[in-house]
């Protein structure tokens, strides 16, 4: 909105010519999230507060752990509101919104928020930790994840070529699958933040990583000199979504603020659905799908470990982890949730690291 109002003063007055800088877009983005955050951060939390919707805690096979965490049932959730409402301000702030990038993925946002809401609102209506069906829940997911892969597939074939990590000018053309791949990639990265958000600060500091990392990603995609530079595909227009992932970045600090342990809200559905999704279609926009899963790995093993858990109990009655999603397992080893948390984090921070190098490892 700003980029729209003041970058054309610059013909008439001094100072405004910056506004064409995305590096300048997007530091003010990050910073503008952040500010947002913590100014509208304790009121959003007194109001959920005074709502009474406060966290569930599942019961069912989570004894071991209920005593640990019977505490967090009073602490507030749908605290995405603050997390989405900082980010939605400060993109819609800083970013050019003529681009279609910047608009497809605040689509994401706002859609995957809905329906994280209505989720958070049946388990706070039921009182219990079940909200809306997993069918419905993935409907909505796979609805969005289509409808954003059959406009790339129709815009242009080149959309088609999914880049391979690590090879030099060799691309995976998926023809009519990739409409599929797209909404498999956003489903999935949606879900995979949805199940790590299970301890005070885990999921958002994850996201932190990722964020910079794509924000470093879709600037360099964005730009030809770059993006010629380190044999990349060049995506005109996307370097854009730079200005989204420093607001991401910003809102996920601020958000952190009031989630680090012990936490004063959660994030429930509503905002880990979202960023999640937000994520993947970042991810897509710059065609680094498959690189996700690496820099993304916290939350690609917390997925495969309730995946491969709910599989061996179903086929040959046995666990293989003590509890799923893996951060519950190091817990009942008797690692305290703290030092879980910042370990992740760590990892997490290595993994970002490794996702930079790729970009000289073509």
């Amino acid at each position: 909105m700003l980029y729209h109002f003041l970058y054309p003063l610059r013909d008439f007055f001094f100072g405004f010519n910056v506004f064409r800088y995305i590096t300048f877009r997007a530091a003010m983005a990050g910073i503008t999230a952040f500010i947002a955050s913590l100014i509208i951060g304790p009121f959003v939390i007194r109001f959920l507060s005074e709502l009474n919707l406060r966290q569930t805690i599942k019961r069912d096979g989570f004894s071991k752990l209920y005593a640990a965490h019977q505490d967090k049932e009073k602490t507030p959730t749908m605290g995405g509101l603050l997390m989405l409402g900082s980010l939605l301000i400060s993109t819609l702030l800083w970013a050019d919104l003529s681009n279609r990038y910047i608009l497809l993925t605040l689509l994401t946002v706002v859609w995957l928020g809905a329906i994280g809401f209505l989720d958070d609102y049946l388990k706070l209506l039921k009182k219990n930790s079940k909200g809306m069906t997993a069918v419905n829940k993935m409907f909505g997911q796979l609805l969005l994840g289509l409808g954003i892969g059959v406009f790339l597939y129709l815009d242009s074939p080149a959309w088609q070529q999914v880049a391979i990590p690590f090879v030099k000018n060799w691309f995976w053309v998926m023809g009519p699958f990739y409409v599929v791949f797209v909404s498999l990639v956003i489903a999935g990265t949606s879900n995979a933040v949805n199940l790590t958000d299970g301890l005070d600060g885990l999921a958002v500091g994850c996201t932190l990583m990722i964020a910079l990392t794509y924000g470093v990603f879709s600037y360099v995609t964005g730009n030809a000199i770059f993006s010629g530079y380190l044999q990349i595909p060049f995506i005109s227009g996307a370097g854009e979504l730079t200005v989204f992932c420093a607001a991401l970045f910003g809102a996920g600090m601020g958000f952190l603020w009031f989630n680090s342990h012990p936490a004063s809200v959660f994030m429930g559905d509503m905002g880990s659905l979202s960023i999640g999704g937000a994520l993947g279609v970042v991810a897509i926009f710059t065609k680094k799908e498959f690189l996700l899963l690496a820099v993304g790995g916290i939350f690609v093993v917390e997925a495969l470990s309730v995946m491969l858990q709910v599989g061996s109990y179903k086929f040959r009655k046995k666990r293989i982890f003590l509890m799923a999603p893996l951060h519950h397992h190091f817990q009942l080893m008797g690692m305290t949730e703290s030092k879980v948390v910042i370990r992740f984090w760590i990892v997490s921070i290595m993994l970002a690291l490794f996702g930079l190098a790729t970009l000289k490892l073509q």
